[in-house]
């Protein structure tokens, strides 16, 4: 379970991505239902400020010794630079070797890369510093496309609202979907994006209300258990096959297709946490077809079979 929460600052820290961890693990939310956590804010030393990149500085309660038991190491954007502080790396490491989960945000991917813990690794940071970080890292395997990616004991994520997405995801994957949705709506932010969208949206937001698709994906919402085609729904919003396959990456960074499978997944999620039905009627519900697909997209997407999944974050 994840009940511990680090993040490291060091000098010329950005106070969004830093505060983009704080929303998500150091508010309590248990009126919401949501876990508490021993939510820690470090620095080299404790008690010694730290710089911010915004003329300010803050005041970590915690030392680098606060690492030694925690869940979650965080590591926020920061100022790149030729060196790393050592102890930092060090510490870095260490919580790494006895198991800990590490997740950057931004260019805090930089440090996970001093402290040579991308290499070999699916990785990603913000699509501005993807060059720099592949000429400095070069056995890391960057994407330098995707909002966040998720190695197991290594999430790394875009720029700023990225690092939404990846802790939300880090929250379902540990605690469940009901979690994660309650510390969204507190956020007032969507509950789930999923990491393999493009972090660059040529158009997110449309000239005009009537050229948006957002008819469409409600619809496709309210009708999970129909089979949609991409000729099907380009008829639906009346628009050619190639005009709807453009308009749909523009606006939701992703196809229709992946899109429906992920709102699918999501859907399933929901359900075997929440009830008592069969993964067969699952399957029908969010409209899969089958258990077999319903359990190939599962896994694929969040990592376990549906009913290892429920038996971990059954609310039945």
């Amino acid at each position: 379970m994840l009940k511990t929460v680090a993040v490291i600052l060091i000098d010329d820290s950005a106070p969004f991505e830093f505060g983009v961890v704080c929303e998500v693990f150091g508010i309590d939310r248990t009126d919401d239902g949501v876990p508490p956590f021993d939510f820690r804010v470090c620095g080299e030393r404790a008690g010694q400020p730290v710089r911010l990149n915004v003329g300010a500085q803050l005041v970590p309660e915690y030392g680098l010794e606060a690492l030694e038991d925690a869940d979650l190491v965080a590591l926020p954007a920061a100022l790149i630079r030729d060196e790393y502080p050592q102890a930092v790396l060090d510490a870095v490491v260490a919580a790494h070797a006895r198991g800990a989960v590490l997740l950057s945000v931004c260019s805090g991917a930089f440090v996970l890369g001093a402290a040579g813990l991308l290499d070999g690794l699916r990785c990603t940071t913000h699509w501005r510093h993807a060059d720099a970080l592949a000429k400095r890292f070069p056995e890391a395997k960057l994407d330098p496309d995707v909002l966040f990616v998720d190695e197991g004991d290594i999430i790394t994520s875009a720029g700023t609202a990225a690092g939404i997405d990846a802790c939300l995801h880090l929250v379902r994957r540990e605690l469940g979907t009901a979690a994660a949705t309650a510390i969204a709506r507190r956020m007032v932010v969507p509950p789930q994006r999923d990491g393999g969208q493009r972090q660059y949206i040529a158009a997110p937001i449309p000239e005009c209300e009537a050229d948006s698709l957002e008819p469409l994906l409600s619809w496709m919402l309210e009708t999970l258990d129909t089979e949609h085609t991409v000729a099907s729904l380009a008829r639906r919003a009346q628009l050619s096959t190639r005009t709807l396959a453009r308009r749909f990456a523009a606006e939701t960074g992703t196809t229709p297709q992946r899109w429906l499978a992920s709102q699918r997944v999501s859907h399933a999620r929901r359900l075997l946490e929440d009830t008592g039905w069969g993964v067969d009627e699952i399957a029908r519900i969010c409209g899969f077809g089958s258990a077999a697909l319903l359990r190939h997209h599962f896994r694929r997407a969040v990592g376990v079979t549906p009913m290892d999944y429920r038996r971990t974050f059954t609310q039945c």
